[in-house]
């Protein structure tokens, strides 16, 4: 047996909108073949679907172990790291203004791991805002802006911090 049984049946249920049985059929065929990488891969991108971070992480990990020169399996632990990051900031913006420069180092950790992350820029922005940064929260709201220029919140407080700026600027 080869676990590509379980691996279309985990398909199956993903189709019909059941991922915790996707997950069960997915630990099934890593039951029956632990040194698949594509396995881990795929059920690492199931957990994270569930909001299962942690178990997206471990098995993500596990896929790279297998085959560390897959890009593909090193992208997606760098994603996974890199909401990791972006969950651990968020614990710092109700925080006193020297925690959340820690918020901040978090964040550009998680922009240098997935350069692509909105919410990463879009909380960059916010957190320097709150400590009156307001040319490099601009900077960080320009870059989201890059990635969508479309983006509601972010256009609303690119005008936000450029009026504040000017308005720090003045006094």
């Amino acid at each position: 047996m080869d676990g590509e049984e379980q691996i279309k049946k985990a398909y199956e249920s993903i189709l019909m909108h059941d991922f915790e049985q996707a997950i069960e059929w997915f630990e099934q065929a890593i039951a029956i073949a632990p040194d698949n990488a594509a396995f881990h891969y795929k059920l690492s991108i199931t957990y994270a679907r569930s909001n299962k971070l942690g178990k997206a992480i471990e098995h993500a990990k596990e896929a790279v172990r297998l085959e560390p020169f897959e890009e593909h399996y090193r992208f997606h632990i760098q994603h996974l790291r890199a909401k990791e990051l972006i969950l651990q900031a968020q614990y710092y913006f109700d925080e006193p203004e020297q925690r959340i420069w820690m918020a901040v180092t978090l964040l550009q950790e998680a922009i240098k791991l997935d350069s692509l992350s909105s919410e990463a820029f879009l909380l960059l922005g916010l957190a320097y805002s709150r400590l009156k940064e307001y040319s490099q929260a601009i900077r960080a709201i320009k870059e989201l802006l890059v990635l969508d220029p479309q983006h509601e919140i972010g256009n609303q407080l690119l005008a936000e911090y450029q009026l504040m700026l000017k308005q720090y600027m003045k006094s």
